[in-house]
């Protein structure tokens, strides 16, 4: 493998690696507070659906950025209402909203815009545009260093950035302020909390709001910055696999990081290795599809250990009198 190759492999893995990120922060936010999230995945594509639907018809991707957080912050605010209001199970209300999703996206889009379920294709100030860092231009000749700072840490939307940016401000807010002590306490002792005169309610409904924020962006990401518009169920089983990478990392946001560029790295080796002849043996392209997630369930299974969720995670919480 040349040293282009690998750069184009590993610029691959930042790219498929973000909405992976932002979703599994958005979990982590939300199980810390004890509030299980299986409808992720149905948040990242009502989000990817309104911000492409918004963003074309307006013809600003920001406005459609905003469209698609809102839509997936709306999801949220059904979750919390079904497990946290109504103390309904929670598991059950995150498959609801998947399928929720699922359902009307397409319906609303054939609707719209009569492409099959589709949006039109996304241009210009529509879409979020590759930003060229500073001097990346300059360094390109340098050898080693340039192609690395000007093809790989250059070149991808603001989204990007973003999204790495989210891993330290998930730290600082959890671990270095009194509103992730609470927020952790919530999901391990909420009785506790109770106790200390906090509203548990109160605090559970702004770790399902932070939570609705990011599913927002990695769906607005989706449709505007990795891909040109929506088309259906393009989210892909990614919500899915930002939960297994949330438990591959324990509930710790810089460890969801390392969880979530090996998840995009393999995505991204599945996607540049289509077909590999083995001797005359040729592993089929449906395989090479499926070894992500293959490889993630291996890696669940065989290397993550003994992984203890938030102890109250998953109970809705009953005030004492």
């Amino acid at each position: 493998m040349d040293y282009l190759t690998l750069l184009q492999i590993l610029d691959s893995t930042i790219r498929l690696s973000i909405p992976l990120l932002l979703a599994c922060l958005a979990g982590l936010f939300s199980e810390r507070a004890g509030i299980f999230d299986i409808g992720l995945e149905g948040k990242m594509l009502m989000s990817a659906f309104f911000s492409a639907a918004v963003a074309f018809t307006t013809g600003s991707v920001w406005i459609g950025l905003l469209a698609g957080i809102l839509a997936s912050m709306s999801m949220s605010a059904i979750h919390g209402l079904a497990s946290i209001t109504f103390r309904g199970n929670q598991l059950i209300s995150g498959v609801a909203i998947n399928f929720l999703a699922a359902g009307m996206t397409v319906l609303i889009a054939q609707d719209w815009f009569r492409q099959g379920g589709r949006t039109p294709s996304l241009e210009g100030s529509a879409r979020f545009q590759e930003l060229t860092l500073p001097f990346a231009d300059a360094l390109r000749g340098v050898p080693i260093f340039g192609p690395l700072y000007a093809d790989l840490i250059s070149g991808h939307s603001i989204l990007v950035y973003i999204g790495f940016a989210v891993v330290p401000l998930s730290w600082w807010v959890l671990y270095r302020t009194r509103f992730g002590l609470r927020l952790r306490a919530v999901g391990e002792a909420p009785e506790a909390v109770d106790t200390a005169g906090v509203s548990v309610i109160g605090l559970r409904f702004a770790a399902v709001a932070i939570c609705g924020v990011l599913c927002g962006l990695a769906g607005a990401y989706l449709a505007t910055g990795l891909q040109a518009g929506f088309v259906k169920d393009m989210t892909a089983g990614r919500g899915f696999i930002a939960l297994a990478a949330l438990i591959f990392s324990k509930w710790r946001p810089w460890y969801a990081l390392s969880a979530c560029l090996l998840f995009g790295l393999l995505q991204a080796v599945a996607l540049r290795y289509q077909s590999i002849d083995l001797g005359g043996f040729v592993i089929p392209v449906q395989f090479m599809d499926a070894l992500p997630y293959i490889l993630t369930v291996v890696i669940l299974a065989g290397f993550v250990g003994k992984a203890i969720p938030p102890r109250a995670g998953g109970e809705p919480y009953v005030k004492e009198r």
